[in-house]
């Protein structure tokens, strides 16, 4: 790392979600871009890896890959993913194996691979596009700090779409007659 960069080592990170989208019909409005692009200007978001495939009617695919970081924040990133994945899965003895290794997956400033790509454009049917988007939750890194300074641990996180904050078990249970005298 450069002396003169005033860019810190990565020492935490935001929570990382995989989002995985796909569009009938190829049909874009321009939305997505713009709303993206203002999500970053304003720190919500950073993108590590988007991949988007198109698939045209006649089978033809164009591919399309974008990524916030530049080979030092990449190489960064992933040295210290690597590192956390190594020692959750082997300990702290693979701390330096997992970091090199997630440094090489990053290096080239795409976490999203030939696999990846592969494996989209064979299930994607004709006349469909679809995007996987890596990216890190900037507005939540403060908040995981602070409970990581209080000493809390993440017992569990889950990204809940509107429809599924209530189960149909739990309004049941809430949907009781009334005794009487209650009200």
């Amino acid at each position: 790392m450069d002396p003169d960069d005033a860019r810190e080592p990565v020492e935490t990170v935001g929570p990382i979600e995989f989002l995985s989208v796909a569009f009938i019909g190829n049909q874009f409005r321009g939305e997505i871009l713009p709303e993206l692009e203002r999500l970053k200007i304003e720190g919500i978001v950073r993108i590590i890896d988007l991949l988007l495939v198109r698939k045209d009617s006649t089978g033809a695919v164009m591919v399309t890959t974008a990524s916030d970081l530049d080979w030092d924040e990449a190489v960064e990133l992933g040295s210290y993913l690597g590192g956390l994945a190594a020692v959750a899965a082997v300990g702290p003895a693979g701390l330096e194996r997992g970091s090199m290794a997630g440094a090489a997956q990053l290096a080239d400033g795409h976490f999203f691979d030939d696999d990846d790509l592969f494996r989209v454009t064979q299930t994607l049917p004709e006349n469909m596009s679809a995007a996987l988007v890596l990216f890190e939750h900037l507005w939540a890194k403060p908040l995981y700090e602070a409970v990581a300074r209080a000493g809390g641990v993440t017992l569990g996180k889950d990204w809940l779409a509107p429809e599924e904050v209530f189960t149909p078990a739990r309004l049941a249970a809430h949907n009781r007659p009334l005794e009487p005298g209650q009200s």
